[in-house]
């Protein structure tokens, strides 16, 4: 199982990312539905990054 998704990164972009058993009931060639849904509709959210306390 991947690490939790980091800060300013969408979940389900990390998890496609990094989880393999997602894609493997694809067949060679074919696009993931979710992935597509994903890429024509954009992020439905970002995990929020830390403010920064640089200054």
């Amino acid at each position: 199982m991947p690490k939790d998704t980091p800060a300013g990164e969408c979940p389900q972009c990390w998890q496609h990312a990094h989880d393999r058993r997602i894609h493997r009931r694809l067949k060679p060639g074919q696009n993931c539905p979710q992935c597509v849904d994903h890429m024509i509709n954009g992020h439905p959210y970002l995990v929020p990054k830390k403010p920064s306390r640089w200054w």
